[in-house]
């Protein structure tokens, strides 16, 4: 399993032993809010805690060095859900660094091919 599936599973799932396992010590996630940069422990305690739900995750490409996925995100807060795409930095076989983008879709948005 590649270790973009292996974090989208833990993420969905809440598996923070999974999580810790594949996230490198000195992580460090810059997120596209301004201004906001988190380390291991802070991403993993938001898995499983129902703050951010994503779905349609997709891994557009990964190697062992970078990854790119694409999801949809719908956060707790009532904030609109965004299209995230991240970039991802694989080192030793962990993820080292992640950042994102993010557009907001309106509240009826519908993926191509899907009604």
């Amino acid at each position: 399993m590649s270790i973009l599936q292996a974090y989208t599973d833990a993420w969905n799932n809440g598996d923070t032993e999974t999580l810790d396992r594949i996230i490198h010590d000195d992580f460090v996630f810059n997120p596209h809010v301004g201004g906001v940069t988190m380390g291991k422990s802070d991403v993993i305690g938001f898995a499983g805690n129902d703050a951010v739900r994503g779905e349609h995750e997709r891994i557009l490409y990964e190697n062992d060095e970078i990854g790119v996925m694409h999801s949809i995100a719908h956060f707790a807060n009532g904030s609109a859900s965004e299209a995230v795409l991240s970039f991802v930095r694989i080192m030793d076989g962990k993820i080292i660094s992640m950042e994102t983008g993010a557009t907001p879709l309106s509240d009826d948005y519908v993926l191509i091919g899907q009604s």
